[in-house]
């Protein structure tokens, strides 16, 4: 038997709705956030059904935390290792904003003042990919972090540079599962909404 891995973003927050870069910056999520962190939950349980759980690994950010909690989780491990992106002078804010001095600037292709660069960033995802592939004979894991990371993490998943996590999108409180295909690394799911429970199609 192996397992499936789960991605699972933090559900909205202020900075999240407005674009503004959070990395390090502890802030709650927005009641919409906390209303859509139980609904992926339920999707999340609908997704795994009954197969056994390796691991549940937070960001010790708040938003992280308090969407695995809504979302029905047991977090077994909290670590900076799946942490956000550090975005150095350019946290709180929003990429118009670093433009007005920095025209072109996105985090996949420029610098980041005093945070992480994309290597750094990718370096992270291998150690934690690492870990993981480890486990999944054991059972489903579940990672609850954030958006640019998980990016960087399925771009890492699928062995390509972690710049190319540019290509993959990752909403708020939205689901991503990894697995493999005969041995080669696989997409299984992208980017999936939570679904409010009374829309989830009954028998």
């Amino acid at each position: 038997m192996t397992g499936l891995l789960y991605l699972l973003r933090h559900g909205e927050t202020e900075w999240s709705r407005s674009g503004q870069h959070t990395s390090r910056t502890d802030i709650p999520l927005t009641a919409n956030g906390e209303r859509r962190a139980r609904d992926a939950g339920s999707m999340l349980a609908g997704l795994r059904e009954d197969q056994p759980l390796a691991l549940v690994v937070s960001s010790p950010r708040q938003r992280a935390m308090r969407t695995a909690e809504l979302a029905g989780l047991t977090v077994t491990e909290v670590t900076e290792d799946v942490a956000e992106w550090d975005y150095g002078e350019y946290e709180g804010q929003s990429t118009p904003k670093i433009r007005e001095t920095v025209p072109g600037w996105t985090v996949w292709t420029h610098p980041c003042p005093g945070g992480e660069s994309g290597a750094e960033v990718g370096a992270r995802a291998s150690a934690i990919l690492s870990r993981v592939r480890a486990l999944l004979p054991e059972g489903d894991v579940v990672l609850v972090g954030h958006g640019h990371f998980s990016r960087v993490l399925v771009a890492t998943w699928l062995g390509l540079a972690p710049t190319s996590g540019v290509h993959f999108a990752l909403d708020a409180a939205a689901i991503s599962v990894l697995g493999d295909e005969r041995g080669v690394p696989q997409i299984k799911r992208l980017n999936v909404p939570p679904l409010p429970e009374r829309d989830f199609p009954h028998d």
